[in-house]
């Protein structure tokens, strides 16, 4: 059966990718919603100018916040994206043929991340499969915020598209690096609060042992200067994380 699809982007100052993400998905948007945590650069202004439909929402976490937008959606079937996210044509010819007879009530579509000017192909950042068109009741947004993953209820199929999704993750090195900072905080406090402990151990082999695996297992090192500087900085992050727990177990802030 053919459907009308509502494409939801939650946003946090993002001028620099938004018009980007929805010129991408004009094609195939019936409704396009951005549910926006108080900007204060141009993100409205450019995303109203392209005819989205914008909402303020206080953030609570990505996975909090992913879930009340979905549930915002004018139509059933739901394409949910972050701002610096964007379809290639392949991926958008997948989506117009589904729209026309969906076969499943969800399907995940490969990422392909542009690392500082370098297409990432390697270093466990490809395909990196998400699941991104859903209908609202197939399931929900989860995991251990900041990192989300969208999770079926049982007796939903999930189907496959073709094309990739394109991820412009970081512009600089340095925005690598002030994400890691905000991340692992927010990370940490996830773990104290479900009560994780070890933290002076495994902040030194769960470092080593990200390293290892972008690096060689998942042959970071074929990404080139880009490979490397993700196994490492992916390293830092967990220990970073680790070592954030640790001031929380003891009564610290971060």
């Amino acid at each position: 059966m053919a459907f009308k699809l509502s494409v939801v982007i939650i946003t946090f100052n993002e001028e620099r990718n938004i018009g980007r993400c929805i010129d991408s998905v004009l094609p195939i948007a019936d409704e396009i919603l951005v549910v926006d945590s108080s900007s204060t650069d141009r993100t409205k202004d450019i995303a109203i100018s392209k005819g989205a439909r914008f909402v303020e929402h206080k953030f609570d976490g990505h996975i909090e916040q992913k879930n009340w937008a979905r549930l915002q959606a004018q139509f059933e079937y739901v394409l949910s994206l972050d701002a610096d996210e964007a379809l290639t044509p392949e991926l958008l010819e997948s989506i117009k043929e589904v729209k026309k007879g969906a076969n499943f009530q969800a399907y995940a579509m490969n990422r392909l991340t542009n690392y500082c000017g370098t297409w990432v192909h390697y270093s466990s950042w490809y395909p990196d499969v998400k699941i991104r068109l859903f209908t609202k009741e197939s399931g929900e947004w989860g995991g251990r915020n900041p990192h989300d993953k969208y999770i079926m209820r049982e007796g939903f199929k999930v189907g496959k598209l073709q094309g990739d999704l394109l991820h412009y993750s970081f512009y600089t090195r340095q925005d690598h690096l002030s994400q890691i900072e905000k991340f692992s905080s927010i990370s940490a406090k996830a773990m104290y609060e479900k009560g994780t402990k070890g933290a002076d151990i495994k902040k030194w082999y769960k470092a080593v042992a990200r390293f290892i695996k972008i690096y060689l297992i998942h042959r970071g090192f074929l990404d080139g200067k880009a490979g490397f500087d993700i196994a490492r900085f992916s390293a830092q992050a967990v220990y970073l994380k680790y070592t954030k727990l640790k001031k929380l177990n003891h009564g610290h802030s971060i």
